[in-house]
């Protein structure tokens, strides 16, 4: 693992993502090594030559002041790392960022694979209309070993339960969802008592982790090539077509409130999630931009 520090002018950066103001990234790189990682394009900005998951670059920035151009704004964390992989519980950067912004009146959101975030739930709380999500798109753990370095899906569960009861808005993020390989149903039956929503969000393969994933499915699960060739070759979109009319007509039985495309409604703790559809996101984020 390589891991190096460096200086950077600025850690807020503005973003077109649609569920926030602002971007931040404590780190560049992720031990964490997902297989599906969209992230790992940043390579190529990096001067890093080892593949991703291999090096962590650690950040330092300008100490934030009390700016008043923060208040009312929403900071996600993080757009292209884990603000809580293994390095954090060393080097502490995710939550020196909490402490600078916590007097500037932002609101924040994080997403994360890990039960580090635990460490910082008191100064989470405290911050306005905190979200916190985790990654979970298996309950298998095998798969989930095959797919990523993070911590178990059991641990990432209990965090999220120990979240949810200390009145902080919680998210179950189903990502990505394995075409035949992620149960969506099972994953919201598990985390159902437990979170305020429920994201769901497909398999996007483009760039060079297309051909890993498409070489994992062929070598582990023949079974599926026709499948994935339908979808990331020819383009199909009925298998997303007939996972949505099964959880349209899943959340109709459990009285589950099911939206697409608009992350903003959030259950009142004690209730069923609110169960959000982002399957076609890479269109959502080109609209967001467009009309930014």
């Amino acid at each position: 693992m390589i891991i190096k520090d460096i200086e950077v002018k600025n850690i807020m950066t503005k973003t077109n993502l649609p569920v926030s103001d602002f971007a931040v990234n404590p780190y560049v790189g992720c031990t964490h090594a997902c297989k599906y990682c969209y992230a790992s394009f940043m390579k190529r900005f990096t001067n890093h030559t080892e593949p991703w998951g291999e090096f962590v670059d650690v950040k330092y920035w300008p100490k934030i002041g009390k700016q008043g151009k923060y208040a009312g704004k929403e900071a996600f964390f993080c757009s292209v790392t884990d603000p809580y992989q293994p390095l954090e519980k060393k080097y502490c950067r995710t939550r020196e960022l909490l402490e600078q912004l916590l007097p500037t009146g932002i609101s924040i959101s994080i997403s994360t694979k890990s039960d580090l975030i635990l460490r910082d739930l008191d100064l989470i709380k405290k911050f306005p209309s905190a979200h916190v999500a985790w990654s979970i798109n298996t309950l298998d753990e095998d798969f989930r070993k095959e797919m990523d370095r993070a911590v178990s899906i059991e641990r990432r569960l209990e965090a999220m339960r120990q979240f949810y009861e200390a009145g902080i808005q919680s998210t179950c993020f189903i990502s990505p969802i394995f075409p035949g390989i992620t149960d969506v149903i099972a994953i919201i039956e598990r985390v159902k008592h437990q979170c305020n929503l429920v994201w769901l969000e497909n398999l996007n393969l483009r760039g060079d982790y297309k051909a890993k994933i498409l070489d994992w499915i062929h070598e582990h699960r023949p079974d599926l090539d026709d499948l994935y060739y339908d979808i990331y070759t020819k383009g199909s979109r009925e298998y997303w077509s007939a996972l949505d009319q099964k959880i349209r007509e899943y959340t109709a039985r459990e009285s589950m409130l099911y939206i697409r495309d608009d992350d903003q409604h959030r259950s009142p703790f004690g209730e069923p999630p609110v169960i959000c559809n982002y399957f076609y996101h890479e269109e959502v984020r080109k609209s967001a931009k467009k009309n930014r």
